[in-house]
Formats: structure tokens, sequence, C-alpha cells
């Protein structure tokens, strides 16, 4: 069974889409093709903050709370 037989069995949508030169090419759609690249580049981007990347804060409130802050932070530029 290939491997984007398994999501569609589940009723996940496929997002990314295939390689040009398929013959038979899947449907995507593509707003929710643009939102995961969006979301796939703001992790990448908080991925650049050391304390996130490497989780130093032990406590599940100052992790979230160091994430908003860069949440503001990348807003804002």
């Amino acid at each position: 069974m290939p491997l984007i037989e398994k999501p569609k069995e589940r009723r996940i949508t496929p997002v990314i889409p295939s390689r040009r030169n398929r013959c038979y090419p899947r449907q995507i759609r593509f707003p929710l093709c643009k939102k995961r690249n969006e979301t796939g580049r703001f992790f990448a981007r908080l991925k650049q903050f050391r304390g996130i990347a490497t989780r130093y804060d032990k406590l599940l409130s100052t992790f979230l709370a160091a994430v908003q802050l860069v949440f503001a932070i990348i807003g804002i530029n």
C-alpha cells in the first residue's frame, strides 16, 4: 500500500504536491499547501532561538511563555 493511501483511509487531506514529472499528479488544495508552508517556516524561525530549540525551561508554563515571547518578536519583525 502506498504511503499516501494510509492518510486517505483516516480522512486526512494530503497537502504535499506531487512531483511535476508524475504521470497522474495528485489533486491538492493550494490554500492548505500555502498554510502548511507558512507553518513550517514559522517553526524553522522558532528553532533559531536556542532556548526554545533546546527547551531549557523545565516548566510548561515558562516554556509556553517563552514561545509566546518569541512569537511576538517574530510578528514584530
